[in-house]
Parts: C-alpha cells; sequence; structure tokens
C-alpha cells in the first residue's frame, strides 16, 4: 500500500478554484436560461452559486431523505468555504446540491427530472455522434486487431470522433496524446481469460457512451467477455454522466442509425435480453469518496470479474485518490486497494496523475496546462 500523498484541497489549485469561482456559476447560468424555474428554485439556484463564490458550505434540509447520510459524511465541511475542503467531497456535494435546488428529489413535476437533459441530448443530436456512428462504416475494412484498438481509443477520448485517427496517431506523446499506454496489456489479459465478466464503469453520455457501448459489443462479439456489467450513475451527476436513461438513448441512437451502427445497436439490445449485457446503478456511484471505500457489495462484485475498465477523469481520481501523489509513483502501487485486476481509460482533466516514466513527466511539464486541459490521455493497467 502507498503512503497517501496530501488530498487535494480546492485552494490549492488554480484548475479546482476555478471550478467553484467560475464554473459551476456558469453551469447554474446555463441551467436558468434551460428551463422554466419557479422562483423558489431560482433563489435556490442564485444562492448556491453564490455560496460557491463566497459563502460557507451549508448542509442538505433535514427534510431530504438522505440529509442524515450527507450530515455524517461532511463533518467538519459544514460551515466552511467551498474551495478550503477536499476537491472530491466539495464537488460531489454541489451536486446533490445542485438537484436538492431544482426540486429533483422533491413531490411535484420537477421529481427525477434530470436538469442536465437539454445539455446531453443536444450532444447525442449533433455532428460529433453523427460522424462518430458514421466512422464505423469507415474502418470496415480493418482486421479485428486494429478495429479492436480503434474503439478502444474513440472509447478512450470520448469526443474524437474520427476512427481514422485513432488508426494512424504516431507513437510517442506528441503524436498519440497518450502519456501512458498499457493497450496491449488490456488486450493481452482480454484475450488470456477468454471471455467471463468484464465491467465497465462509465463516465459521460452521448458521444462517449456510444463509442462506448460500440466497444462492448465488440468485446462481446469477439469473445473477449461473456457478459458485461455496465455501471452508471443512478442520478444526475457531473452534468453530462451517464445514467440508465442516457444509455437507453444511446442505445436508440445506434439502432435508428444505418449500417454497422443500426447492428451495433440491433446486437446489443438482443445481448441485454440475453442477460449478456447488463446496467446497474449503486448509490455509491454518487457519494463524495474514492473507491477505497467502497461497500462490500461492490468489493466482491469486482473482485470476481475478468477485470473492471474505468471510464473518465473523475473515476481516475476516484481510483487513485485525488491526492498530490508524485507523477512517477506506479499506478499498481497506487491501486493495490482495488479489488481485482483494473484498466483506467482517461482522458487528463485534473491535477492528479500517475505512472508516468521520468522522461515523459519531463516532456509534459515543457506543455501548458497538460494535466488539466483534455489534450492528453492515458491508458493504466494493473493485473
Amino acid at each position: 500500500m502507498a503512503q497517501q500523498a496530501p488530498v487535494i484541497i480546492s485552494s490549492e489549485s488554480p484548475f479546482a478554484s476555478d471550478v467553484f469561482a467560475k464554473r459551476h456559476p456558469a453551469l447554474i447560468e446555463r441551467l436558468v436560461e434551460a428551463w422554466p424555474f419557479g422562483p423558489e428554485q431560482l433563489r435556490a439556484l442564485s444562492e448556491l452559486a453564490e455560496e460557491n463564490v463566497h459563502g460557507v458550505i451549508r448542509p442538505l434540509p433535514d427534510d431530504a431523505a438522505d440529509a442524515g447520510l450527507w450530515r455524517g459524511w461532511g463533518s467538519g465541511v459544514y460551515g466552511r468555504p467551498w474551495a478550503q475542503v477536499p476537491f472530491l467531497w466539495a464537488e460531489s456535494f454541489f451536486y446533490r446540491r445542485l438537484l436538492e435546488a431544482t426540486g429533483h428529489f422533491a413531490p411535484g413535476p420537477w421529481q427525477g427530472v434530470d436538469p442536465f437533459t437539454p445539455f446531453k441530448r443536444a450532444e447525442l443530436a449533433g455532428e460529433v455522434v453523427a460522424s462518430e456512428i458514421a466512422a464505423l462504416d469507415d474502418v470496415a475494412g480493418l482486421s479485428d486487431d486494429e478495429l479492436g484498438q480503434a474503439l478502444l481509443l474513440s472509447s478512450l477520448w470520448g469526443n474524437r470522433a474520427d476512427l481514422g485517427f485513432q488508426i494512424t496517431a504516431g507513437r510517442g506523446i506528441e503524436a498519440s496524446g497518450l502519456v501512458a499506454d498499457d493497450s496491449a496489456r488490456l488486450w493481452d489479459l482480454l484475450r488470456s481469460t477468454g471471455g467471463g465478466t468484464v465491467a465497465v464503469i462509465a463516465d459521460n453520455s452521448g458521444s462517449e457512451m456510444v463509442a462506448d457501448l460500440v466497444l462492448i459489443d465488440y468485446l462481446l462479439g469477439h469473445g473477449l467477455a461473456d457478459e458485461v456489467v455496465l455501471h452508471v450513475k443512478p442520478q444526475p451527476y457531473y452534468v453530462s454522466d451517464a445514467t440508465l436513461a442516457d444509455v437507453a438513448d444511446c442505445l436508440r441512437e445506434l439502432q435508428s442509425s444505418k449500417g454497422r451502427a443500426q447492428a451495433v445497436g440491433k446486437r446489443l439490445r438482443k445481448a441485454a435480453s440475453a442477460g449478456q449485457l447488463r446496467v446497474r446503478a449503486h448509490p455509491f456511484f454518487c457519494a463524495p469518496f474514492d473507491f477505497a471505500a467502497m461497500p462490500a457489495e461492490l468489493r466482491q462484485e469486482f473482485t470476481s470479474v475478468t477485470v473492471t475498465i474505468l471510464k473518465g477523469d473523475l473515476n481516475y481520481r476516484r481510483l487513485i485518490g485525488d491526492r498530490w501523489w508524485e507523477p512517477t509513483i506506479a499506478f499498481a502501487e497506487v491501486t493495490d486497494h482495488f479489488p481485482g485486476r483494473v484498466a483506467a481509460l482517461r482522458t487528463l482533466k485534473s491535477d492528479v496523475v500517475v505512472g508516468l516514466g521520468p522522461d515523459a513527466l519531463a516532456e509534459l511539464n515543457t506543455v501548458p496546462r497538460w494535466r488539466t486541459s483534455g489534450t492528453h490521455a492515458l491508458v493504466q493497467v494493473r493485473s
């Protein structure tokens, strides 16, 4: 077990500080423009925006269904400025407070409404997803191995729909954008086990979920998994994080398309009906903790699968702990708490990173904002 590095506090990171000072208030403005909220909702949202910038963290109302849970989770945090507490905790609680402000959990017409739906649907109907779907026909001539790697990298990048790019990208950080690439190890692992269950912990909806579903179809169709369990969020979270409804929307998009995309959608629908594709939404995935704190039932599930593939930046932060790790510390060392084999597919959008070689780190440190700009990514495996 690695010696724990200091937890990231928002005020210690220009990136994290901007999340509360700029990004959250801007998100609330977008939501107000997108929905016909009433006066109580508008007041609650305005207060939350102001609180993020100038105020202190207030707990949930006493009548909130999970108020007791969050009182315990936030012990020692309430009454402090948002930027003065652990970044991972504060960011998670912001989205819980946001749902409270919009009436997501209260009886009435807003109950169960995903406030981020307009943004998700706009992406799903946009050019990126259309190009992503069309690209499936463009790469029909690739070998099975080439196609698998292209689909893996498409799932990794999420918003890079050009599968041709994934094939032709050169080696090295500058050419590929990858700061670490264990993809060959991942394929070796999947092939050596010859089936079994693969768990995928999803990140975003929209173009990324479409890419994830296409990759899942490849794993099932090529005998690399007998079944796939897709873990999504149980409620709206971090704007674009995928819920069950988002998975269904993406499946419908595939099925309503033409060519290979339509065939993928039909196969996945059949796989779901046969129990080969299962979707789970455990409450822990919206808790403000890293994966070292996962409950026993999840730990047991991940212990028994062939490999758990974690998607995206937030899941990476939760996997290794949102801490100021030395970037050259081994990925295997900081993930030894996670049950079973694990692979991370992540586009870098926050400060934390591990598993880099000294030469790669020296090269990256000449690039402004390489940790947070989304221009770099990684594939890391602990088997």
